[in-house]
Order: structure tokens, then C-alpha cells, then sequence
């Protein structure tokens, strides 16, 4: 049982150093041998937790989106809110997501099927939340379906603008005006 523990840690120490590592290089150019040896490891030591720099990416994503997990019957708006503070305390996490996510786009990147997956997703729990607020219909007209990919796109956009200006975009209170917004209040 203690083996299985200190491989937990160590794999959970692999993982924040992969996201220091890509947060710093971007995914092309962070490498295997460059998280290896912030965590004290060969290359051929990295591998034996995570067999390729894709399978460490992944593992990376999934990481992150642990910190953030709340069972989708549990999400509000105002949680939503409270998860754009949130963000708005982890620049390097934000500023990794990003940079990962706008790679993605690329055909073939190895995280293109893991956002796409997510963004389903994502927007299937923001129709949830926006129909537990409002019902079948926001304030303005458009059903919760309608609206859940242009709020996922506002969260994003955010967190691109502030990461750019972080002095000219205040992204919580900026989130805060949107939701202000939805609610035709």
C-alpha cells in the first residue's frame, strides 16, 4: 500500500511540474526530459508513469479540470461566478488552459478530442444551470441551449482578455455585468 501511495504522490508531482513546464513553453515546446528533470527523474523514469508527452497532456487536462469539478445538478450562476474569481487567483493555471486550448485547434493536436469532449459538455451544464435560473426561456428570448454556448464563450474570452490586460479587464466584475446582462436586470 505504501508503494501505491508514493507512486500516487510522485505521479501528482509529475503533473505540476508538466503544468509549470507547459505553462512556461507551451505544449510543442515543453518536453519529457525538461518535466523529468524538475522532478528529479530520467526521461525514461517520466515514462514509466506517463508512456508519451500526449498521455502526459491528457492527464494534465484531466488534472486540471478535478480542481474545478462540482456534479453538474450543483452548478448556480452565482457559483459560476465564484469560479471566475477563482480563475482570476490561478494565473498560470488560466494562462495553461489557454495556451493549450488554442493549440487544440490544430488537426491532430492530442488535446483536440479532449476539448472538444469538454466543451460538450461544458455546454450541456451551462443549459442546465441557465434552465434551473430561468426555465425554458432567459429574459431575452433565447432557450437555455442557445445561450449556454455564448456564455461558455464570454468565460473564455475573459480570461484571454485578462490574461492579455489584466489592469483593463477585471474578470470577475466584468462576469458579474454579464450575468447582470442575462438577467435583463
Amino acid at each position: 500500500m505504501a508503494t501505491r501511495a508514493r507512486s500516487e504522490e510522485r505521479r501528482a508531482e509529475i503533473l505540476r511540474a508538466a503544468l509549470e513546464v507547459i505553462a512556461e513553453r507551451g505544449y510543442r515546446g515543453a518536453s519529457l526530459a525538461a518535466v523529468a528533470e524538475r522532478v528529479g527523474l530520467t526521461q525514461q523514469g517520466l515514462l514509466h508513469y506517463f508512456p508519451t508527452k500526449e498521455a502526459l497532456l491528457i492527464a494534465v487536462l484531466e488534472e486540471r479540470d478535478q480542481w474545478d469539478s462540482v456534479p453538474d445538478s450543483q452548478w448556480r450562476l452565482d457559483l459560476l461566478g465564484s469560479l471566475v474569481e477563482y480563475n482570476a487567483m490561478r494565473r498560470g493555471i488560466v494562462q495553461t488552459f489557454s495556451a493549450l486550448l488554442g493549440e487544440s485547434v490544430a488537426e491532430g493536436h492530442p488535446a483536440r478530442e479532449f476539448f472538444t469532449r469538454r466543451y460538450a459538455a461544458v455546454r450541456g451544464s451551462m443549459a442546465q444551470v441557465l434552465r434551473a435560473e430561468y426555465g425554458d426561456r432567459l429574459p431575452g428570448g433565447l432557450t437555455p441551449e442557445q445561450a449556454a454556448p455564448l456564455m461558455v464563450a464570454v468565460m473564455d474570452g475573459l480570461q484571454f482578455q485578462w490574461l492579455l490586460d489584466p489592469d483593463a479587464v477585471d474578470m470577475p466584475d466584468a462576469f458579474r455585468d454579464f450575468l447582470r446582462l442575462l438577467s435583463g436586470d
